[in-house]
């Protein structure tokens, strides 16, 4: 059973102009935006990466450190797999209440000027 999408809200009429969408894009609020994204993403995203490629340099060069015994059969490669998860998971949370926090009210902010002025 297929289910109708519901007609957009705004006709092609009533979208901002390129002119519009322009100034958005320079101003002040926009720039903050912006800046509030980057400074979070990208540090994370280099220290992630480092953690990463720290643990494929552990695996290809220090394998006797990354079979060393933890727990039982458990050894320190395994550990620190499963912390490659984790972190993602982290991250990923962490990345969701800064976007709802911080992110989402100026974008809608921005969006309901724009959708008010159009």
């Amino acid at each position: 059973m297929a289910t109708e999408t519901p007609p957009p809200s705004k006709t092609p009429a009533q979208l901002p102009s390129t002119e519009e969408f322009v100034a958005v894009s320079e101003s002040a609020e926009f720039g903050e935006l912006r800046s509030s994204y980057r400074s979070f993403a990208f540090p994370l995203t280099v220290a992630f990466i480092a953690w990463y490629l720290l643990y494929v340099l552990l695996s290809s060069y220090a394998g006797d450190f990354m079979g060393t015994k933890v727990v039982g059969n458990i050894n320190v490669a395994l550990v620190l797999g499963l912390a490659q998860f984790l972190t993602t998971f982290l991250i990923a949370w962490w990345y969701a209440r800064h976007a709802a926090a911080k992110l989402d009210p100026k974008a809608e902010a921005i969006k309901s000027r724009m959708e008010g002025n159009a």
